[in-house]
């Protein structure tokens, strides 16, 4: 399977150091100084940035081409992109965050916003951290993690709260603090491996679908 890398950044990076282990070829590069859109490809995976994303979506659906989207900080144009993609009935994977632990950890963060909702002095916190150079304060895993909890009917007031310090992958924890007890539930990234892994899990399973996923689309097959 032959992939366009758009952004080659960090991630970029690590995404085609670990492309051959998943039987992916690096088709094309597309980032400052490189210009691979004409290469040929089966999936493109965009580690760029929400003006880019914008910017680089009429030439997905010029080209037909499969998107896996890893971008984050645009939502405030989400539902045009979506309505782009699905006119010219391409396949695309969106995730905040493509690690196959932290998709499970909102599994389990669903199970717990459940359970607490009938306890109503448990009130609810989400704390996320990451390296210094990170852009978008809160990450788009803990804004998912918010609308997890939403959609398992969490009705209450979610305090959120970040921190940019020195070169930390990414930490999530939720929070339930009652008059007596609190409990945490915490993801910790030791490495990026687990996204550039995620995201080229995803680039294989977008192949010949049609239509908006998240990759707990791809983790339920």
């Amino acid at each position: 399977m032959k992939l366009l890398l758009v952004g080659y950044g960090r991630m970029g990076q690590l995404v085609e150091q670990l492309a051959p282990e998943h039987g992916c070829e690096i088709a094309g590069r597309v980032d400052v100084g490189m210009n691979d859109w004409s290469a040929p490809a089966d999936v493109a995976v965009d580690f760029s940035t929400a003006d880019a994303l914008q910017a680089n979506l009429p030439r997905y659906v010029e080209r037909r081409l499969p998107i896996v989207i890893g971008t984050t900080g645009w939502s405030a144009i989400e539902a045009d992109l979506r309505a782009q993609t699905e006119r010219a009935g391409l396949g695309v994977v969106a995730s905040a965050n493509f690690s196959i632990g932290v998709n499970l950890f909102g599994m389990l963060v669903a199970d717990a916003a459940r359970l607490l909702q009938a306890h109503e002095p448990y009130g609810a916190w989400i704390h996320e951290a990451h390296h210094a150079a990170k852009r978008d304060a809160p990450s788009g895993t803990a804004l998912w993690l918010r609308d997890v909890m939403a959609e398992a009917a969490y009705r209450r007031p979610i305090d959120m709260s970040s921190t940019r310090a020195g070169a930390i992958p990414g930490i999530h924890t939720v929070g339930f603090d009652g008059p007596s007890d609190t409990i945490e539930l915490t993801h910790t990234a030791r490495d990026r491996r687990g996204f550039a892994a995620g995201a080229l899990l995803a680039a294989r399973w977008i192949q010949g679908r049609r239509g908006w996923y998240t990759m707990a689309d791809v983790l339920r097959g």
